[in-house]
């Protein structure tokens, strides 16, 4: 048996020792033509790539299997949150809820590049302050304060609706990939951005000749074309060079519960030994550690009337929402994935959703698009010059690129997909609609199958999941399975969100296969610093 595992053992090194020594070839395998050579036609490929970079404020996720669904007893009696084993593969997320600070500088570049021809875009991106205000409560000083006064800086942003949160994801990845061009000496820097001519990652990659006026002179990336379409200061990035992120997003369901979960710390080689009740280890809600025992592990209502403790003994330091990273992580690293506010994902709410939805990176909300190059009449990809709202409900802002439905022509024959929309798909069947009476398909090829929807439910395409307990909730609502729903355009005073990003490539961090044999180490209390 030892011979076998040292033989195992052995053919295994060859193995990797053969593939790492074929990514430093310079040739191809295929054809034996020299790979980056100008005399050779040209054909690129980067062969010094180390592995995506972690975008600014993202930590990242190993992915893997769990248990998606209830870990807290279902007293309320939704049956909305059944257990079924699911992958989730590695990805990214942000590090602590997008803050006052952060939004209020996605505000100011909203105002000083559109204000001048689109002064709705910033006004539609503005926070509903008046979500503070209660009938037979005085909250006026969050109205006025709370997302512009400096003692608010590093509080999670709330009032935004998953239709706010979605568009400054958009916003988020142009400026991040931006700078990353910048700082590679590929861009210059542009302050002076108006209307339809600022940067946007969509247009760089698929428009030709976009953002000429920024490129540097003899920097850039080489151009090894045997016809070069430019000239000394070189080429654009593309995707193939792998220096731009993916874009920044929304987690999905599965995604929060499992970053939630965090049980990556109760992990003994492959095998979980235990279930988060909440979003750290144990069931008690008050810290274990000798420093700071009995200190709360989040920010919730304890009871009636009972929002942050006694005079000269505060609980958890906040009557409202708190400063993030106030609390101690999870072990992802993760700060308040319970506590101080609930967040939108990107998923359509349904009760059964998990039961119904893949069990590889499950996910509710598909939409299909595809970019219009019809939108301005002459056959050509270009960005739009007026805001105009995508089929996905987002806002389109001046330069962007315009989007469409996927074509139902093109895609009726496909194994995997027939239409854009299907965000109701298996919710039941045709019967059950309320349109049985119309016996055409229209409905069906329209945007899938019409069926859930009634008039007695607050339940359509537009209701969306929101996770996470708040400041509001009592400690229920704390479990990471614990899954609520609001329309997609409403906002509140305690509902906030924090972005994620896809991992591509190695679903480990490390790009040489190591598998994580130790266990993570949890971080001791600390207050925020920015």
């Amino acid at each position: 048996m030892k011979l076998q595992s040292i033989y195992r053992h052995s053919i295994g090194l060859i193995a990797a020792t053969l593939l790492l020594s074929s990514c430093g070839k310079t040739a191809s395998n295929t054809t034996g033509m020299s790979y980056n050579d100008k005399k050779n036609g040209g054909f690129q490929i980067n062969l010094k790539y180390k592995g995506q970079e972690t975008g600014p404020g993202l930590v990242f996720i190993e992915g893997g299997r769990f248990v998606m669904g209830q870990t807290e007893e279902d007293f309320m009696h939704d049956w909305n949150n059944t257990r079924v084993p699911a992958t989730v593969a590695s990805f990214y997320m942000d590090e602590n809820e997008v803050t006052n600070a952060d939004y209020r500088e996605y505000l100011y570049w909203l105002k000083r590049v559109y204000s001048g021809s689109y002064p709705e875009i910033y006004e539609t991106a503005l926070p509903d302050t008046t979500v503070w205000r209660d009938k037979l409560g005085y909250n006026e000083t969050y109205v006025e304060n709370y997302l512009r006064h400096p003692a608010y800086n590093f509080y999670p942003v709330v009032g935004v609706s998953w239709e706010q949160a979605n568009r400054y994801c958009s916003w988020r990845t142009d400026r991040v990939n931006e700078q990353i061009l910048i700082d590679k000496g590929i861009l210059r820097v542009e302050p002076n951005q108006q209307d339809d001519q600022n940067f946007n990652t969509e247009v760089y990659l698929y428009t030709p000749g976009a953002y000429t006026q920024q490129i540097p002179k003899k920097t850039g990336l080489k151009d090894l074309s045997p016809n070069p379409l430019y000239g000394k200061e070189g080429r654009p990035a593309r995707i193939e060079d792998g220096i731009l992120l993916p874009k920044y997003r929304l987690p999905t369901e599965a995604e929060w519960e499992y970053a939630a979960k965090a049980e990556v710390g109760n992990r003994v080689y492959n095998r979980t030994i235990d279930q988060n009740k909440y979003s750290w280890n144990g069931s008690s809600v008050r810290n274990a550690d000798k420093k700071n025992r009995g200190d709360m592990l989040a920010n919730y209502r304890r009871g009636s009337g009972d929002n942050m403790g006694l005079g000269g003994y505060l609980n958890d330091q906040a009557n409202i929402t708190m400063q993030v990273r106030f609390y101690p992580p999870n072990d992802f690293g993760l700060y308040d994935m319970a506590g101080n506010v609930a967040e939108w994902v990107l998923d359509v709410y349904r009760p059964l959703s998990s039961t119904d939805m893949s069990d590889h990176r499950p996910f509710r909300g598909n939409q299909f698009v595809e970019f219009d190059d019809n939108k301005n009449g002459v056959g050509e990809l270009l960005p739009l010059l007026e805001a105009e709202e995508g089929p996905d409900g987002i806002l389109r802002l001046p330069g962007q690129l315009p989007i469409k439905p996927v074509d139902r022509a093109t895609s009726e024959e496909r194994l995997n997909y027939n239409w854009s929309d299907y965000r109701n798909f298996a919710d039941g069947d045709h019967e059950s609609s309320i349109y049985y009476k119309d016996q055409s398909d229209s409905l069906r090829i329209a945007g899938g199958e019409e069926v859930y929807m009634s008039k007695n439910t607050l339940i359509d395409n537009e209701s969306r999941v929101y996770k996470g307990g708040s400041w509001k909730d009592m400690a229920y609502w704390l479990s990471p399975s614990a899954r609520r729903h609001l329309d997609q355009n409403l906002s509140t005073d305690f509902i906030g969100f924090r972005c994620a990003m896809d991992r591509v490539g190695f679903q480990n961090e490390d790009s040489k296969r190591r598998k994580s044999t130790a266990k993570p180490k949890q971080e001791k209390f600390r207050r925020y610093r920015p």
